[in-house]
């Protein structure tokens, strides 16, 4: 950690902040296979929310790997420091007032404990995306299982690399079972006591 560096406190408190967006802010940790659901659940939450008028912003796993962590691979190690580097940024924004939406396989419970202790438990909503492995590997939208079938994809998660479930998540979503609408509706009631009726 760099020395000589001083934290400057903002003027504007939390309470202004959600005055002004209209909610308090929150992190909605999507995590699941790939293939899961947490992309379009996402997407389709943030839809949602801005439509009634609130703030927020999608974190997703293959979008934020084309920029801020295009340097990582996918050893247990380089997932750690991408989850450490998105739950950082999840932070700020959601001291911003932003509501956060991130959607990442995020597959070691270290790993999303770590984020939890950084964004604050206070903010962090944790979903899992529980979604069987067979309908995953079905689906295979991207080619990925397929390419790890093959042995092509080294530390493929659910194939060749753990998938750790949370052990008790404040949502747990099945997307074989449920729409994505019903994904949402399902979210959407946990983060109803965070909306200020002000701007409801």
């Amino acid at each position: 950690m760099a020395s000589n560096i001083t934290r400057h406190e903002a003027l504007v408190p939390a309470e202004a902040r959600s005055r002004f967006f209209g909610h308090e802010s929150a992190t909605i940790w999507l995590t699941g296979l790939s293939g899961a659901g947490k992309s379009t659940i996402g997407f389709a939450l943030e839809h949602a929310l801005i439509n009634a008028g609130r703030a927020c912003y999608v974190l997703d796993g293959d979008n934020v790997r084309h920029g801020l962590n295009k340097d990582l691979g996918f050893s247990p190690e380089d997932r750690a420091e991408n989850i450490r580097r998105i739950a950082e940024v999840a932070h700020l924004l959601n001291d911003a007032g932003l509501m956060v939406i991130t959607a990442f396989i995020s597959p070691y419970r270290a790993d999303r404990a770590m984020a939890c202790e950084i964004i604050g438990a206070d903010r962090f909503i944790e979903v899992h995306v529980a979604t069987d492995l067979a309908v995953c590997e079905q689906r295979d939208p991207k080619g990925l299982y397929a390419k790890a079938r093959a042995g092509k994809i080294p530390d493929f998660t659910g194939i060749s690399a753990p998938y750790e479930a949370p052990d008790a998540p404040r949502i747990v979503l099945d997307t074989a079972s449920f729409s994505v609408e019903a994904c949402v509706a399902s979210i959407l009631e946990v983060l109803r006591p965070r909306i200020l009726e002000s701007k409801g």
